[in-house]
């Protein structure tokens, strides 16, 4: 663990292999835990042994021993290639170690063979306290995280600054969080001590700013506890940011740019520290033809030869990626788990790789959440442990050149990245990035509804708090206010006067014309619904119609919901019906679509629609015995619903 004891294992930065231990350390470590496991009896299986170490005196303790699979079997399967659970099923009903032979190398070692890595793997945490303003966000001995990433690279550098960037909290790196530039050197000094003494979830980040405010490496390791290691590492790479500013674009040549990619840079960082875009950068780093190998993950430090496509990048020399002449469909992964988007579009993906395999074509699977099946390396064909961030992407779709993308089922990781890979030609399969936006956009979206004569609850864009204010009066309160382009409704909120509309909107994420914040009347006492459904861009089908059994308001993430809806008339449901249909091929969707109505009285209001796959899709295919997931999928390789025999709602 980066962090010291105190921080819960699973709040912590994990790094692997142990970067601070010396060998001696290391070898008494493994020695005491098999003796534990013996103590306690372990038959077989998986175990769990944690440990802590003075870093004085080196004084070593067993903090705890789990005579199970933990929360780590999961991350040092992935970090490893050796399938910790399945070797572990295997040994409880009578095979031993030598026995049995591992996969990734085509069985020329034994799963008694312990596992080497010639990389580094980083963990690290994602939190999401944004959702719960009231809770204590100091990290603590209680467990706080709610997903993780993990990132694989040559060197630790490298391997960290990919997990920064797989996060998804707009950080691209160790991203500047104190604006030292405008804060007086106390204020700057108070807010640091505090920030490393109790960490939080950005402590990583206090750290590099520490750095950069010019405090020492023994002044940060007194504040924070961090071992000095990690701190260098992280100094270093403050230091190279501040060479990147102080020389400028000119000085970026072939050689400097392949050292910083070794570090790990991304071209979205360095594009911030030399005040261009991204896209500037990514065009000149190909015309000096600077472009990431892949290495695969082989359990044994390429000692043997392995076939199993499990791939990470680096900028190295030699690529091993071997990429097929298949035809290939591409899936784009969730990434780490948050409240709003978890396990839900991983099984979609699972659905997606399992249903496209049988049918005769190679899947990759694009993803950096180690907690999940996707990540699992007999899942697809191919794997990629990669953030999903667009120059990450783009790099892989140039290896393996798929003839076809999937974005629609990783939640909104992969739409977020839908119109800029279109833009750069990677072949989007399913509804177009245009229709995902259309019903992303608020007024292109209205004017959908205008042409079918559908109803929304009345509603405003606002790009400022004083537009907010007048555009809420023509609407009336109560208001349901919420950014843009969000998921698990991250930053809504219900409003019922303009006192808390104008704490919201100067609280609220940069608002701005990209980003504008959104007013709906909110309706009292109407009922809440879910529609999923398939459509093939010809026929459409209803997978299930879900009636919420909390009221409008109570998030349909967090409300009890009831298939078939109990309290809906035949009449209304079969107007919905209709309505869903109309929507879905007005859009042009191919594969899922979800949408969200209220009603009040005899009256439809459409909420939202997602041309994509929803948090409800494992639940209704599971009520109604048919994999809705498996379906859409083969309808975006252009199987029509009628070639799949579904071409009726199952009531």
């Amino acid at each position: 663990n980066l962090d010291p004891m105190g921080v819960h294992t699973g709040d912590s930065i994990t790094v692997a292999p142990a970067q601070t231990l010396t060998d001696k350390e290391y070898q008494i470590m493994r020695n005491a835990s098999l003796a534990v496991l013996r103590e306690i009896g372990v038959e077989t299986g998986g175990s769990n042994v944690q440990f802590s170490v003075h870093p004085e005196t080196g004084r070593m303790i067993i903090i705890e021993m789990n005579p199970r699979v933990s929360r780590s079997s999961a991350l040092a399967s992935k970090a490893t290639g050796f399938p910790i659970a399945k070797i572990a099923t295997k040994l409880a009903v009578g095979y031993t170690l030598d026995e049995l032979s591992n996969d990734i190398t085509n069985g020329a070692t034994p799963a008694s063979f312990e596992p080497t890595i010639d990389y580094v793997v980083t963990k690290v945490p994602r939190f999401t306290f944004e959702k719960f303003p009231q809770a204590q966000e100091r990290l603590s001995t209680q467990m706080k995280s709610v997903g993780e990433v993990m990132a694989m690279g040559r060197n630790f550098q490298e391997s960290i600054q990919k997990a920064l960037r797989g996060l998804e909290t707009d950080k691209t790196g160790f991203d500047e969080i104190i604006p030292l530039a405008t804060m007086e050197e106390k204020e700057v000094k108070d807010v640091l001590r505090q920030e490393l003494r109790n960490p939080g979830a950005e402590r990583l980040w206090y750290v590099a700013d520490a750095f950069r405010a010019g405090w020492d490496l023994e002044t940060v390791f007194e504040s924070c506890k961090i071992d000095p290691w990690f701190l260098s590492q992280i100094k270093e790479l403050v230091d190279i940011e501040d060479d990147v500013k102080q020389r400028g674009l000119d000085a970026l040549d072939e050689v400097y740019l392949r050292q910083l990619k070794r570090k790990g840079f991304s071209d979205n960082r360095l594009a911030k520290l030399l005040n261009t875009d991204a896209a500037f950068v990514r065009k000149f780093r190909h015309t000096l033809n600077i472009r990431p190998v892949f290495k695969r993950v082989d359990t044994c430090a390429a000692e043997f030869e392995t076939s199993t496509a499990y791939l990470y990048s680096t900028y190295d020399e030699e690529c091993e990626a071997n990429p097929t002449d298949k035809d290939k469909i591409m899936i784009l992964g969730g990434g780490p788990n948050r409240i709003g988007q978890g396990i839900e579009f991983d099984y979609c993906c699972v659905h997606a790789a399992m249903a496209l395999g049988d049918d005769g074509y190679e899947t990759i699977m694009v993803n950096c959440n180690p907690e999940t099946v996707s990540t699992d390396y007999d899942t697809s064909d191919r794997l990629y442990f990669e953030p999903l961030t667009l120059e990450d992407v783009l790099e892989i779709v140039e290896v393996e050149q798929p003839k076809g993308v999937i974005v629609q089922y990783g939640g909104q990781t992969p739409l977020k990245l839908a119109e800029d890979l279109e833009a750069a030609g990677v072949p989007i399969i399913g509804t177009s990035p245009e229709s995902i936006d259309i019903a992303e956009d608020r007024e292109r979206f209205q004017k959908i509804l205008n042409d079918l004569n559908l109803l929304q609850p009345p509603n405003r864009t606002a790009t400022s708090s004083d537009q907010a204010v007048v555009l809420a009066k023509e609407i009336g309160y109560p208001l349901v206010v919420r950014p843009s382009y969000v998921l698990g409704g991250r930053g809504m909120e219900i409003v019922y006067d303009e006192a808390n509309l104008v704490r919201y909107m100067q609280a609220a994420i940069d608002v701005s014309n990209d980003s504008p914040v959104l007013l709906d009347r909110f309706l009292d006492d109407a009922v809440e619904l879910d529609v999923d459904a398939i459509c093939d861009g010809e026929q459409v089908v209803i997978g299930g119609i879900m009636e919420h059994i909390e009221q409008a308001g109570i998030h349909s993430g967090d409300s009890a919901c009831s298939l078939p809806p109990y309290s809906i008339s035949k009449e209304v449901q079969d107007r919905i019906r209709v309505q869903v249909t109309d929507m879905a091929m007005a859009l042009g969707v191919v594969g899922l679509m979800n949408t969200q109505f209220a009603v009040k009285g005899d009256d439809i209001y459409v909420l939202e629609v997602n041309p994509r796959a929803s948090r409800t899709v494992p639940f209704v295919s599971k009520a109604i015995g048919h994999p809705l997931a498996k379906i859409a999928a083969r309808c975006m390789v252009g199987q029509k619903l009628v070639e799949q025999n579904f071409t009726q709602e199952v009531v």
